[in-house]
């Protein structure tokens, strides 16, 4: 991306769970209010020469598509880094895996009148990536994932493996690649896996304890490592 003292990167957290590991990491922070949710601006505490803004864009593909335009329109960033969790395929994955996101697909879309599959490929984002080059600020596996407004359903995880072949899912990552691709604006999708879904069902399903507490320990990593991804960000 090159240097530009001037950069304007916002982070972008979906979920509320998410976003209240961001309250704890900065008790501090001067909260401000958008028609979505919270923001505000810090410097990380690191060596970075502008400020950085973290904003609540809400869960869902409603909310995260329309939180991604407001935050263009309002602020033009240059760069916009969404940082959350999704849910691993059984036996696929392993928990605490970093997702650097190649490719979004909005899977649950039920076309009957035209072509499901034009359908599914008009709202499937290929994530531009070539600005930032290996190796990598820290250990990632570049992937796709698959967004939708539900959580995984242990049925459906055979076709999304053999038709996609995807490894996990999420609610909000697709409408958000999908909205900056239209903008033109670059984006950074990193999302750990939180639970496993698998034949048995889920395990944070019923169990909302436990997958805020693998939020809790997701989202705080990310937020450590985000300077340097920053770093590698705007020094390519």
């Amino acid at each position: 991306m090159g240097r530009d003292t001037n950069l304007k990167i916002i982070v972008l957290i979906s979920a509320d769970a998410e976003w209240r590991v961001i309250q704890k990491l900065f008790p501090n922070a001067k909260y401000q209010v958008s028609p979505y949710g919270e923001w505000f601006y810090t410097d990380l505490k690191s060596s970075l020469h502008y400020p950085i803004m973290f904003f609540h864009g809400g869960w869902g593909k409603i909310a995260a598509a329309a939180s991604t335009q407001y935050i263009i329109d309002r602020w033009m960033p240059n760069l916009i880094i969404n940082l959350g969790t999704c849910g691993g395929f059984e036996d696929e994955i392993e928990r605490g895996t970093i997702f650097l996101v190649d490719k979004t697909i909005v899977y649950d879309i039920i076309e009957q009148m035209g072509n499901l599959e034009e359908h599914i490929a008009h709202y499937s984002t290929k994530i531009n990536l070539d600005w930032l080059t290996e190796p990598y600020p820290h250990q990632v596996k570049p992937s796709l994932l698959v967004s939708g407004d539900r959580d995984l359903l242990v049925e459906e995880i055979p076709h999304l493996k053999s038709h996609y072949g995807a490894v996990a899912g999420d609610w909000e990552s697709g409408a958000i690649a999908w909205v900056a691709q239209r903008n033109k604006i670059q984006i950074l999708i990193l999302r750990g896996v939180t639970d496993l879904v698998g034949t048995s069902g889920g395990e944070a399903y019923n169990n909302l304890q436990m997958f805020e507490e693998s939020a809790f320990v997701i989202l705080s990593k990310l937020v450590e490592q985000l300077p340097d991804w920053i770093h590698a960000a705007t020094h390519n």
